[in-house]
């Protein structure tokens, strides 16, 4: 085996699975495809390609075949995960890992296969996502930027929805990109014209609810690539050797290690095009996006509980709005500057940003962890049951803030702020989020926190950044008094409103 310090070959890889058809099936590995690229030159130097045999061939559904075509009798004769596993290994641990939304999906379904067999899953020096990388840099020109449509655009013939060819055409839709990038750099004034939205490019409108076909090519997306969740590019702290005037590795992100780079006003003044370093910190600006947005609280953060009456906890929000006091007709939503030029979508109630407050209500659900950000910290969330006065106001919102968007041109998938589970409809939950800010290597939450014992509120001001000891505040059945903003977000093709806390204050039981 070639020593990781060595391995300087991109590895490319997709994987095609099983479709789940039921809430908490798992995904079965079907096919595992890779390539090997020199980052000098962009060539192919080796490939591997196999199909896999699930654990269990009752995975395969008529769905699963449907979108890519590997059927029960294809695999049943394949080799096992664990027969593969070495081979698997060798060829991505300690390379740059490289695929169009790999780190929520293909990344996801590696290291569950080799969690199955019992083994140790394989680690990359960096990775890159090309459906971030693209969507940031190259623009919409691609409609919705899924690698069906990308291959259209650039006339590379309908997507197999198969490994190898899939990897193949990932790097060929790379050199694609970089290709009229570094064009569109030569004549900036000229070729730049119009470029961020393509004639082909595909959008839905009230009046066009579904992409037409004739702009997406024959292939269709499958459903397993639907759910490869849009992620940011990120790279490991192991990868210290990243070219950083490189067409391709200059695309990863720095790490949990590195310093971002500074972008200062000269950067944004005369923006070369085909320039990918300023990427990095602009990619880790947006996977900070919720969070970046909100002001930052004053405090020495020092340890202490400062005591404060019941009135005085709840004083200085009094823009925020009990349900009760929201006109529905009196709603509204603007597009707003936001950031580098962009605008976002911004809630009002006559004429103000719209902002809420609850108080009593429930949590459902405690914190949650299961998303990070780019330096593995978690984005930490909680549910709470929602009343039907509170529902009746942010399903209006998401209503109206939806419309806008589709109106707007927006082709993203809206995702609805109040949850509805099947079974339990009359139960609804909303998801509400504690925004994290980092200064230097100190990370801290904006939220400010009470808690309220004997009609006596306390601020808590925490010493460090600890997840457990704030999941110990947020147990199920509490009770809280929330005032929270509604912050639309649109970004990497999902879009909604994020419900994000100003101030909790948390009753005794």
């Amino acid at each position: 085996m070639v020593p990781s310090e060595e391995r300087s070959e991109i590895a490319f890889f997709d994987v095609e699975t099983t479709v789940p058809t039921r809430p908490g099936q798992r995904f079965g590995l079907l096919e595992f495809g890779s390539i090997l690229v020199c980052p000098k030159k962009l060539v192919e130097l080796e490939s591997y390609s196999t199909l896999v045999q699930p654990s269990d061939l009752s995975l395969i559904s008529s769905l699963s075949v449907r979108c890519n075509g590997i059927s029960r009798d294809a695999v049943v004769s394949a080799p096992a995960f664990a027969q593969i596993a070495d081979r698997v290994y060798d060829i991505l641990h300690g390379r740059i890992w490289a695929g169009h939304n790999i780190l929520r999906f293909d990344c996801a379904r590696i290291r569950e296969a080799f969690a199955e067999i019992n083994r140790p899953a394989p680690e990359p020096k960096g990775t890159i996502d090309s459906l971030a990388l693209l969507t940031q840099r190259f623009g919409r020109r691609a409609g919705d930027m899924k690698m069906a449509s990308l291959a259209t655009y650039f006339g590379l013939g309908a997507q197999t929805h198969r490994s190898l060819d899939d990897v193949r055409m990932n790097l060929e839709v790379l050199k694609y990109c970089a290709t009229v990038l570094f064009l569109e750099s030569s004549l900036p004034d000229i070729l730049t014209t119009n470029s961020w939205i393509s004639p082909n490019a595909t959008t839905r409108s009230r009046s066009n609810g579904k992409a037409s076909r004739e702009a997406t090519g024959p292939s269709t997306s499958s459903p397993s690539s639907s759910a490869k969740i849009e992620v940011a590019l990120t790279s490991s702290p192991t990868n210290n050797t990243i070219e950083e005037n490189h067409p391709i590795l200059s695309l990863m992100t720095p790490g949990a290690g590195e310093e971002a780079p500074n972008l200062t006003e000269s950067d944004f003044a005369q923006p070369n095009t085909f320039d990918m370093r300023p990427l990095r910190g602009e990619m880790e600006k947006e996977s900070l996006r919720p969070d970046d947005t909100m002001e930052e609280e004053s405090g020495s953060g020092t340890p202490e509980s400062s005591p404060a009456s019941a009135s005085e906890a709840s004083s200085g929000c009094t823009e925020f709005l009990d349900p009760e006091e929201i006109s529905i007709s009196s709603v509204s939503a603007v597009l707003v500057p936001f950031y580098r030029g962009q605008q976002r979508i911004q809630m009002l109630h006559k004429g103000s940003a719209l902002q809420i407050c609850c108080n009593g209500l429930k949590v459902r659900f405690g914190l949650s962890t299961k998303f990070v950000d780019h330096t593995g910290r978690p984005r930490l969330s909680f549910a709470v049951d929602a009343s039907p006065n509170l529902c009746r106001v942010l399903d209006a919102c998401d209503n109206l803030a939806q419309r806008f968007s589709m109106d707007s041109g927006r082709s993203s998938d809206w995702r609805a702020v109040v949850t509805r589970k099947a079974g339990f409809w009359n139960l609804p939950t909303i998801r509400l989020h504690l925004p994290t800010i980092v200064v230097g290597d100190t990370a801290r939450w904006i939220t400010e926190i009470y808690q309220n014992e004997s009609r006596t509120s306390q601020r808590l001001v925490f010493s460090r950044y600890d997840v457990e000891e704030l999941d110990a505040l947020f147990i199920p059945g509490t009770s809280v008094d929330a005032y929270f903003s509604l912050d639309p977000y649109d970004y990497q093709q999902n879009a909604g409103i994020r419900l994000v806390a100003k101030k909790l204050i948390l009753q005794s039981n």
